[in-house]
């Protein structure tokens, strides 16, 4: 049976090959919004962001636009680009499904778990309690954070989970940036605490715990926010 030819107009639409420097400059200044260097409500001015980055404007432009696209960047006509400010709405909406996913992730780890993969997550645990004692910064302490989060949900065996899980995990990094610090070792005990639920393969304690740990980090931004936004009246 002969196949239908292509409609003209998709032909049209070739695959275009990724431009580095485009995608370098979207990944720079997201790291730069991700670990707040750009602060939420930040004006985002394509000279200074270009001189910045040792590139010209154009590829700054396009990043800013792919930056809106997904949602950390608001485009104002006739004010220009700025660092999206999430609403109590928004942040509340991520955390909690946040927290749903990495309940599970935790549940699942506990059943799953390979001799290889917990001493994975025990090293990956060692690291960020290094990373706390040694007095790191908040950027820091969220990346050994992410790390151990991401472990638990490698260890799930679920690659759904773990897609789904991805896809939020970046944005959670951005919430966090805020409280880490002010976390500090009790998020590292809590942590703990997973882990050993994860070795024994106490499923239910397992996502009893995370659900916990992630609900008390979820009311310390608030709370941190609700904080930071009575300084600023």
């Amino acid at each position: 049976m002969p196949s239908t030819p292509l409609p003209k107009g998709l032909l049209a639409k070739q695959v275009r090959h990724p431009a580095p420097l485009r995608e370098s400059v979207h990944e720079a200044l997201l790291e730069l919004i991700t670990q707040r260097g750009l602060p939420p409500g930040r004006h985002l001015v394509e000279s200074e962001l270009a001189s910045m980055l040792g590139v010209s404007r154009q590829p700054v432009r396009e990043a800013l636009q792919r930056l809106a696209n997904e949602g950390w960047v608001d485009l104002r006509p006739g004010y220009g680009a700025f660092v999206h400010q999430p609403t109590e709405s928004e942040a509340e909406q991520l955390l909690a499904v946040r927290g749903l996913l990495e309940t599970e992730s935790a549940r699942l780890a506990a059943r799953s778990a390979t001799a290889e993969g917990l001493e994975r997550l025990r090293a990956v645990y060692r690291s960020g309690v290094a990373v706390l004692e040694g007095g790191g910064g908040p950027q820091e302490l969220v990346e050994a954070n992410a790390e151990l989060h991401r472990c638990v949900t490698e260890l799930s065996g679920n690659t759904v989970l773990a897609e789904l899980t991805g896809q939020v995990a970046r944005r959670v990094r951005w919430y966090h940036a805020l409280v880490a610090v002010q976390r500090g070792s009790g998020a590292w005990d809590e942590h703990a605490a997973i882990i050993a639920a994860i070795a024994e393969g106490r499923e239910d304690d397992a996502g009893r715990l995370m659900r916990e740990h992630t609900e008390t980090t979820r009311l310390a931004y608030h709370a941190r926010a609700a904080q930071d936004g009575s300084s600023r009246v």
